[in-house]
């Protein structure tokens, strides 16, 4: 995936252009923000998104044909490259972004929270300022939603809430259609509204049934509102998953093995989602919504400390 290396406004994020989808814990944002504080640099990038723009994707696609001026893999295997862009396409970018509504955070919202503290710190320590200061910006990568890759977020239940596991799968056939699969794969969401379970070293494909009134809402017919809506407080007894000891949240560059191998050391039952979409993720955040605890994963990650932004000299 390809986006642009940029800084950012801090006050579009204060003022909800930058818009959010997910809740941030105080404490981990008072941590980010004394490290950017400490450091005097933001060295994680944000991770951004926006709905496409033509011209814009024709000017990376342009840049990337040839080569690059940072070329390296990491331990992790994922390869990264950097191309420095000219002060010539600068008034061509900004004319495209002033065409462009808002931008999403997509992964980053602790660090985005952060920024805005060191920017609010900054001016009680130095006073309002010219506003061109460098700690009014925030360092961020900015994607078109078509180069996002969102996977799915999957979950494991440690306990079966003092039921056996026939009375599971009758409570669940009350809302789904329940079939018995060979393998994981078979298991696999190919759709939304469709997930994966594994059982007693069983796995099952669960469908709603026809009946099932899917809410139009853009956070109560997310699939991971619909299971814990209508499965994870009721069968499960979960009411607070971000809360809850009884649930825990396995990424999907995991795969569905881990969910077996959870399923065999700590874990009662586990449930496979298909991914949440970038549309999803958007529309969620213009409605000024927020998305349940662990909707999204985004993969690959940025790395850090490979683009450094000092917020003075």
């Amino acid at each position: 995936q390809i986006g642009l290396i940029s800084s950012i406004t801090v006050e579009e994020y204060d003022q909800d252009i930058i818009k959010r989808h997910e809740l941030t814990r105080p404490d981990k944002e008072e941590d980010r923000a004394n490290h950017v504080d400490t450091v005097n640099a933001n060295t994680g990038p944000l991770f951004l998104t926006y709905r496409n723009h033509a011209d814009m994707d024709n000017l990376v696609n342009d840049k990337v044909t040839t080569a690059a001026d940072v070329d390296f893999t990491a331990e992790d295997g994922v390869r990264h490259e950097i191309w420095v862009l000219d002060t010539s396409h600068n008034e061509t970018i900004k004319h495209i972004f002033t065409t462009i509504d808002a931008l999403y955070v997509a992964d980053g919202h602790h660090r985005m929270a952060a920024a805005s503290r060191v920017r609010k710190r900054r001016i009680e320590k130095y006073g309002p300022g010219t506003g061109d200061e460098a700690y009014n910006y925030a360092l961020a990568v900015l994607f078109p939603d078509n180069q996002l890759r969102v996977l799915d977020y999957n979950r494991v239940i440690r306990t079966l809430n003092g039921k056996s596991s026939d009375e599971i799968l009758a409570q669940l056939a009350e809302t789904f259609t329940v079939n018995t699969v060979s393998t994981n794969s078979e298991a696999k969401p190919s759709n939304s509204k469709q997930f994966g379970m594994y059982l007693d070293h069983q796995w099952y494909s669960l469908t709603f049934k026809d009946s099932v009134t899917i809410p139009n809402d853009p956070v109560k017919s997310l699939d991971v509102s619909l299971l814990q809506d209508l499965v994870l407080e009721p069968i499960f007894g979960i009411e607070n998953p971000r809360t809850d000891k009884n649930i825990d949240f396995v990424g999907g560059i995991r795969g569905l093995e881990e969910l077996e191998k959870r399923c065999n050391e700590d874990a009662k039952v586990a449930f496979a989602f298909y991914p949440t979409s970038v549309e999803e993720l958007i529309n969620v955040a213009d409605a000024q919504l927020l998305m349940p605890p662990k909707s999204t994963w985004f993969e690959p990650k940025l790395r850090s400390g490979l683009v450094v932004h000092p917020l003075s000299e």
